[in-house]
């Protein structure tokens, strides 16, 4: 259980600022993860699901590297419902024997992380871990960090849901958003006009 004082991954009292994250910050951080990781050559990338998909598939592309995704959340439906994190999917042994790159969106303590890489030290694997983002408390952890912040991060992937016909900001984000002294500004991504009406041929 937590401690008295002890700040939880959700702590969004905590963040220090907003910061929206755009699609192109998000394509740059990446690259500029691949950069830093591509000396080392990972042979695997997993990333853990569902946040570290984003990067994880990104930098499989851009490095040409074999991916497997595994899960390992505290959620479940997208609602923290566990203190810790559990195995959904694990990592293959097929990586025993490689030097395996473990992404993940966001260090926030690091526990996620060490779990998935002492899991696959277990298997035999070679292992290194790479993050978008840190906060100050779990950068010690990650090899690779695109951007260490303790600001209340907006991803572009799941800013926003879809409800009742709409677009409408992520419910997580709009109570940690109400803690912040900064909201007020729109944080919706505009979408591309897109006509999706399917035309039929006249008789």
């Amino acid at each position: 259980m937590q401690s008295p004082g002890e700040q939880t991954p959700y702590d969004y009292e905590t963040r220090q600022g907003v910061r929206p994250v755009s699609w192109n910050d998000f394509h740059g951080l990446t690259k500029a993860l691949a950069a830093a990781v591509a000396p080392w050559r990972p042979e695997l990338i997993l990333p853990l699901g569902r946040g570290g998909y984003y990067p994880g598939t990104l930098l499989a592309q851009m490095l040409q590297v074999e991916i497997y995704p595994v899960r390992l959340s505290r959620r479940v439906r997208d609602v923290v419902v566990r203190d810790t994190p559990q195995w959904l999917v694990e990592p293959p042994a097929a990586g025993a024997g490689l030097r395996v790159l473990v992404v993940d969106e966001i260090a926030s303590t690091g526990e996620t992380l060490l779990m998935a890489r002492d899991r696959v030290v277990a298997l035999g694997g070679d292992a290194r871990t790479a993050v978008l983002y840190a906060h100050a408390r779990g950068a010690a952890v990650p090899d690779y960090i695109g951007l260490i912040s303790d600001e209340l991060l907006l991803n572009p992937w799941d800013r926003e849901i879809w409800v009742d016909g709409g677009f409408w900001l992520h419910p997580e984000y709009a109570e940690a958003l109400d803690l912040q002294p900064q909201f007020g500004a729109a944080y919706l991504i505009d979408a591309t006009p897109f006509v999706a009406e399917k035309t039929t041929p006249a008789a």
